[in-house]
């Protein structure tokens, strides 16, 4: 309906020619005084013309007239929609008594044979006779030149058929998704619509040539086509033109040239009803009615035209609401295959396209009415720029879906070096697809409005508070811009820093911290920065804001004292590199592994897996076993019996044995140190020794050499001594002590006893036989198994010792 308006008001023939008015200083006739009150555009503008010298006269007359009253006089004087729309609706009901009356009177006047508009009966029907001839060659002509082209549709249908390897349209089911298009059969389908377009509108004006043609013969030497004959003609192009593009997005009998998925059922159904629409609204409001003001009178003309305007009004009501739940259900199951964006539209056009739909044709019944004048040209006016904005809007909206919507891919090389860069990319595009779609529907709402008259864009546009606000969505859109560019760019900078291997060249432990803290640091003050600066942007002042802040911030800082010290803290701390991740440390009494280190606490993980969360203010010494290199302090204890330069030789040959360990050698820096004798107690003779070891290696050497050290010592036959306990048999008075039971041995012979001078057993020890390590034994070097003894079977026992006699 709305490309009908449009067509109709390029027509020429949809303005009538005004009547001709009497020259200037000349008495107009009877006769052209009639015609001119029987133009209504010639009526109306000499009403205003008569208003105006009545305004004037009372205006010479008093000169202390308002002035108000002139500029209102001025106002009603300006042609417009909205004031004939006032005044329509003032004098509607006057004018249509009026027009009743006057039909009335033309009836009765045809039946005393006065004729019709002065001129007889015989006059109207030659006039009608070659009307007639002229209708019947055109349509004539239009149908045998669309039989002759339905050849070319058939055949351009077959070709896409040919080339499209997707199921024909008819095949698929209402709401069912439709197969995705390649590129090149996108180009295929469009060239295929574009072209039968052209051969529709081809036959179009072929058939309208063919009656201007008719019209020309009919007309005979004069050469010129009736007035009537041409209304028809360029009537015919507008209304048929109008079918065309119905027809492209339906095609009842081509379904591959079909602009929209739809089953062959409703593409008839609707096909038909519009093109009913079309037929009546066109060819009898710009054929009939002008044929009966021309006949008859312009009142009778005019209420012609009001009942058409009325069936096409109750007619199109009637099949809008007989079929609102069935296209809301189509909507609603399209909805569901489309992408989120689009899905949303259609579900909001599924609830209100019938509520659109009554809306658009009372508008369209009351503008015909009201303003006959310009109600199709504002409404050709206003359908044409709605339906424009919305297309052009869906189509915008598409293309940026299929640009945007596709995952951005980096290379391996950039994906290795930067790998949080895709993701953070991809974050972006719904982001920015959602902004651009949110501005696209507002740019449209607004055409839509402007269309209406419900808002003045150009107006808006040229004026301070438009060119503002433009201007003002502009400079969002750069700052948040370069804020994401700026965010990228240093979280990309830190994130490739943090990645790159470990080694010579690689982040340190320390460095990974520092630039872990920046990180979030840098994100704090970016995202801070750019909501002050897009507050002001809007037109808030952010000098409240921020004077509040610093106050809120002082008072916060009074009265978080430990949040101050804890940051602070915290900051030296890091710029000291007093601990990184992973570092084993000792702080506030909590001793273990750095898992987590913020700018105000810190997280250590217990042997025993207990994870502490430990303000830095708690934090008055930090212990770090991880920097640089580490010792292990060994302590042992041997009876006041044994030798010690004996012990420290098998303490070095526990180092030397340690030494060749594959795990554990690596991790040793330099040669043990014996510093010595460290102290002489109730308990024995304790030695000193110190391994020097990699930084937080010194507990795997402590447990291995530890191990090596109990074997050489228990082959050694070194006592690592036991609790001493004195026994006293206790005394009576008299002095008398209960006599010491003892046995007597068997004497050891000369061999043996010279065997046993100075290797007597330690009591409670069992002696072993020192063995080298097996070939990788390394596996075990960090356990707490000794070597023992096996005997044929493979069963443990214990070492041979040296007899002895008890």
């Amino acid at each position: 309906m709305g490309l009908l308006l449009w067509l109709l008001s390029l027509s020429p023939a949809f303005a009538q020619a005004p009547a001709p008015e009497p020259a200037a200083n000349q008495a107009a006739s009877p006769a052209q005084l009639a015609d001119l009150l029987e133009n209504e555009a010639s009526r109306n503008a000499l009403i205003q013309q008569l208003r105006q010298q009545s305004e004037a006269a009372q205006t010479a007359a008093d000169p202390k007239a308002p002035a108000t009253d002139v500029e209102a006089a001025a106002v009603d004087a300006t042609p417009g929609v909205s004031r004939q729309l006032a005044e329509g609706v003032q004098h509607f009901f006057a004018d249509l008594s009026q027009d009743l009356g006057e039909a009335a009177a033309t009836f009765r006047s045809l039946g005393t044979g006065e004729g019709l508009r002065g001129m007889t009966v015989e006059v109207w029907r030659g006039i009608l006779i070659d009307f007639a001839i002229v209708v019947a060659a055109t349509l004539l002509a239009w149908a045998l030149f669309r039989l002759i082209a339905s050849q070319a549709y058939a055949r351009i249908d077959r070709w896409l058929a040919h080339h499209t390897p997707a199921p024909a349209p008819q095949a698929i089911p209402p709401g069912a998704p439709r197969p995705g298009l390649t590129p090149q059969s996108l180009y295929r389908s469009t060239l295929a619509v574009v072209g039968a377009l052209l051969i529709d509108i081809a036959v179009i004006a072929l058939a309208a040539m063919a009656g201007y043609g008719a019209g020309v013969f009919i007309a005979g030497d004069t050469g010129t086509i009736g007035r009537l004959e041409a209304l028809f003609v360029n009537t015919f192009l507008a209304v048929e033109i109008a079918k065309a593009l119905v027809r492209v997005v339906f095609a009842t009998r081509y379904p591959h040239l079909r602009l929209l998925a739809m089953s062959d059922e409703v593409a008839v159904f609707w096909n038909s009803w519009l093109a009913r629409l079309v037929t009546l609204t066109g060819y009898g409001i710009l054929i009939a009615v002008p044929l009966v003001k021309a006949m008859f009178s312009p009142a009778v003309g005019q209420m012609l035209g009001l009942f058409i305007m009325l069936g096409v009004y109750i007619y199109a009501l009637r099949v809008i609401w007989t079929n609102r739940q069935l296209l809301r259900d189509r909507l609603n199951r399209r909805a569901d295959t489309a992408s989120a964006f689009f899905g949303t539209l259609l579900r909001m056009l599924a609830r209100v396209w019938h509520l659109l739909a009554i809306a658009y044709f009372t508008i369209l019944l009351g503008a015909s009415q009201l303003a006959p004048d310009q109600a199709l040209p504002f409404m050709a006016r206003a359908t044409a720029q709605t339906v424009i904005a919305v297309g052009l809007g869906l189509l915008l909206s598409a293309i940026l879906t299929s640009a945007l919507a596709r995952r951005i891919r980096l290379s391996d090389h950039w994906r290795s070096r930067l790998p949080m860069l895709e993701a953070r990319l991809n974050a972006y595009v719904p982001a920015a697809l959602k902004g651009l779609r949110l501005l696209i529907l507002l740019g449209v709402a607004l055409v839509v409005l402007d269309a209406w008259n419900a808002f003045d864009l150009s107006a808006w546009l040229m004026s301070a508070s438009g060119s503002a606000a433009i201007f003002m969505v502009v400079r969002l859109g750069i700052i948040l811009f370069i804020a994401a560019l700026a965010w990228t760019v240093i979280a990309s900078i830190i994130e490739h820093r943090l990645n790159m291997a470990a080694g010579p060249g690689g982040p340190s432990a320390r460095e990974k911290t520092l630039l872990s803290l920046f990180r979030n640091a840098a994100l704090i003050v970016i995202v801070t920065m750019t909501a002050l600066v897009l507050l002001s942007q809007i037109g808030i002042d952010i000098g409240p804001l921020i004077a509040g802040a610093g106050v809120v911030g002082l008072a916060i800082g009074f009265g978080a004292q430990k949040l101050v010290q804890d940051i602070i803290t915290g900051i030296f701390i890091q710029l000291e590199n007093g601990m990184n991740q992973n570092d084993v440390v000792e702080a506030a009494g909590v001793f273990g592994t750095v898992e987590k280190l913020t700018i105000r606490s810190v997280g250590i993980r217990t042997l025993d897996g207990g994870y502490h969360l430990i303000p830095f203010s708690s934090v008055d010494t930090v212990v770090n076993h991880m920097r640089d290199f580490s010792y292990h302090v060994g302590e042992y204890t041997i009876a006041h019996r044994e030798n010690v330069d004996e012990a420290i030789e098998h303490l070095k040959a526990a180092y030397a044995e340690l030494q060749q360990d594959e795990v554990l050698s690596p991790e040793l820096l330099e040669d043990m140190t014996v510093a010595g004798v460290t102290s002489l107690s109730e308990r024995g003779v304790t030695i000193r020794i110190l391994i020097k070891t990699s930084p937080g290696m010194q507990w795997a050497v402590q447990r291995g050499y530890n191990r090596l050290v109990k074997k050489h010592f228990n082959a050694a036959g070194i006592e690592l001594p036991y609790p001493h306990t004195v026994v006293y048999f206790g005394q009576d008075k008299d002095g008398n002590a209960p006599a010491l039971p003892l046995r007597r041995v068997r004497p050891l012979s000369a061999g043996a006893a010279a065997a046993e001078v100075g290797h007597a057993p330690a009591p409670g020890h069992t002696p072993r036989q020192l063995a080298p390590e097996p070939a990788g034994a390394s596996d075990e070097v960090l356990g707490n198994e000794l070597d023992t003894v096996v005997d044929e079977d493979g069963d443990p026992k214990e070492a041979d010792a040296p007899p002895r006699e008890r």
